[in-house]
């Protein structure tokens, strides 16, 4: 697959999240009998629009997210008598909070939908197993000792020079103590064992001054597929470990570091390191990079990681984020007292306009100071 249909079909994959987002908005709101006003993908002039019953349906000339209006939480838009008792402020405090819970759960359900479907799927690496993932013809502008071996894609290396392999590192270990010296490597190959002669060579990777022992392979993992209940529990504690990392890392993303960091290299000369936040271009690019080198695992955390992240982002208790409406509905069951949600606006403008400040910094970054590429 290339870069471009790489970059195209992680988009797509945001625009479904996107839909789904919004849908457990929609759902639940209906569910409640809660009166639905729009659903639109997208923002901006609208390009597209069909009514169905009281509800609007549409896509938008940016796509950059999406929306359902719900009836009753514009506070601008007071409802009439008639209209109040199917909106929004008229429902009891468990049916707003579970309304707006639905958006922000979906995408902890979707990183653990997918880590679930990979297990049983395509399965996970055993890292005991290592197996030759690819073979470079040549290195060094000669035949690599790989190739010239006749090592194959998909060999599984059981052992060299009589010890047994248990892990990529002994792979790695035992070929750079081999420069010049010839190695016997027992394989699996389709069900049946193989041995080969291979003598690693000194060539340096690109971009480094110093070589060392290679014999031309890149080495994988056997993936072993993994039966519903192992699938499901892979799902949960990977969720889990994804949540973790994202919470941990919310600092180098929002923190005062990162911030100073942005302005750096906005204004310097600074370059651009993997470890940098990145917008969906930036995102995007790194998908396409990882499916154009078949790299389906990097592909697939991308997509867990962005949902986890923006599942604990719209958690954030500030407005306009789902958090913010769920902290309303919290301080007005603490109180018992509704606030005036018109009193929120300037909290609401500023953390607007914080995001969508940090947001074109980052994809200004993306396009002219992108992140290296993970796959040279």
């Amino acid at each position: 697959m290339s870069v471009g249909l790489g970059y195209v079909l992680f988009f797509l994959v945001i625009l479904v999240v996107v839909l789904i987002h919004e849908s457990g908005h929609f759902f639940v709101a209906k569910a409640f009998r809660i009166k639905v006003e729009e659903f639109f993908v997208g923002f901006g002039p609208r390009l597209w629009s069909v009514r169905r019953g009281e509800t609007e349906y549409g896509i938008k000339a940016l796509p950059l997210g999406g929306y359902v209006r719900i009836a009753g939480m514009n506070p601008f838009q007071p409802p009439s008598p008639a209209e109040y008792p199917r909106t929004y402020q008229a429902k009891p405090l468990w049916q707003r909070a579970l309304v707006i819970l639905a958006g922000p759960v979906t995408h902890f359900l979707i990183a653990f939908a997918t880590l679930a479907v990979v297990t049983m799927a395509l399965g996970i690496p055993n890292p005991h197993r290592p197996l030759v993932g690819a073979v470079d013809a040549t290195l060094d502008g000669r035949p690599s000792p790989a190739a010239v071996a006749g090592l194959e894609p998909g060999d599984q290396i059981i052992a060299i020079d009589g010890r047994p392999v248990s892990s990529l590192q002994d792979v790695i270990r035992y070929t750079r103590g081999h420069d010049g010296r010839a190695m016997q490597m027992a394989i699996r190959r389709d069900g049946r064992a193989v041995t080969v002669t291979v003598t690693p060579v000194v060539t340096a990777l690109p971009g480094e001054q110093e070589g060392f022992p290679r014999i031309g392979v890149q080495l994988d993992e056997v993936r072993e597929r993994k039966g519903p209940l192992t699938a499901v529990k892979e799902g949960g504690v990977g969720t889990w470990q994804a949540a973790k990392q994202v919470v941990i890392a919310m600092k180098n993303v929002f923190g005062p570091a990162a911030l100073r960091r942005i302005g750096d290299l906005l204004v310097g000369n600074a370059t651009r390191r993997e470890t940098d936040p990145t917008s969906l271009i930036g995102a995007g690019r790194i998908a396409g990079q990882a499916a154009a080198q078949n790299a389906w695992d990097v592909f697939l955390g991308l997509i867990v990681v962005f949902n986890v992240f923006i599942g604990i982002l719209n958690l954030v208790p500030l407005p306009p984020l789902d958090g913010g409406h769920l902290a309303v509905v919290a301080y007005e069951a603490i109180r018992r007292k509704r606030p005036d949600p018109r009193k929120l606006v300037p909290l609401t403008t500023l953390v607007a306009g914080f995001i969508i400040l940090y947001a074109v910094a980052v994809m200004y970054l993306d396009i002219v100071k992108p992140i290296p590429n993970p796959f040279p």
